[in-house]
């Protein structure tokens, strides 16, 4: 069953979720916090891995699987710093856990153009190999259930390299919104991304649609 606030469930304040938990053999763990300020976003993750653990392990759950991010282990500063910290929370707890990194999703690319000021979207021209959310999700359960992964830790992206400014410009042009790529500077990690930091390592399991595919089938 999903479990979010909307449902009653509240994973920081632990509203509902022993109950939630009842009967649960795997919980799938894709929370995240709403901004990019590493340090509200680390706390977030230390009190919602916490919760999960404690709950999970009262409630007989046998393990936990979560979503996060390529090239954490990279990182040094913002969001994706504090996603390497969920990481290492989770797995210091008593549940077992499984992770899958992915790239950025597709959806992330609007979410980029709705926080615009003004008429011209402004956004980094770097690397990255974008995802679908529904395939990030598929992998995800298939990992939930599948037997135990090995090392290194599954990852999962798109099937084309491509700038993150050109992918937003393909979107943009159909909402009437003007996309001027930029080099991302005073962004976190700026310039590991810049060198290719976060695309996926020769591991990574590539699937579609592309960014292409997936924006010609949105209504």
């Amino acid at each position: 069953m999903p479990m979010s606030r909307a449902t009653g469930v509240d994973i920081i304040t632990g509203e509902g979720l022993a109950e939630a938990l009842t009967g649960v053999d795997v919980i799938i763990d894709v929370a995240s916090w709403h901004a990019s300020e590493q340090e509200a976003a680390t706390e977030f993750f230390r009190t919602s891995a916490r919760n999960l653990h404690e709950y999970g392990q009262k409630a007989g759950v046998a393990q936990i699987s979560m979503a996060s991010i390529i090239g954490v282990d990279k990182a040094t500063a913002g969001f994706v710093a504090a996603k390497k910290v969920h990481e290492d929370l989770l797995l210091s707890g008593p549940l077992p856990v499984r992770i899958l990194r992915a790239a950025q999703f597709h959806e992330f690319v609007g979410q980029l153009l709705d926080w615009r000021q003004g008429d011209v979207a402004y956004l980094p021209a770097l690397p990255t190999q974008l995802v679908a959310c529904r395939t990030v999700a598929e992998e995800l359960v298939g990992l939930a259930l599948g037997p135990a992964p090995g090392r290194p830790i599954p990852e999962i992206a798109g099937p084309r390299k491509e700038s993150l400014a050109e992918a937003a410009a393909l979107l943009g042009a159909r909402r009437g919104i003007k996309v001027v790529g930029v080099d991302g500077s005073g962004m976190p990690d700026a310039e590991i991304a810049a060198e290719g930091g976060f695309l996926p390592s020769p591991h990574a399991k590539l699937a579609g649609p592309t960014f292409q595919e997936w924006l010609d089938i949105q209504p």
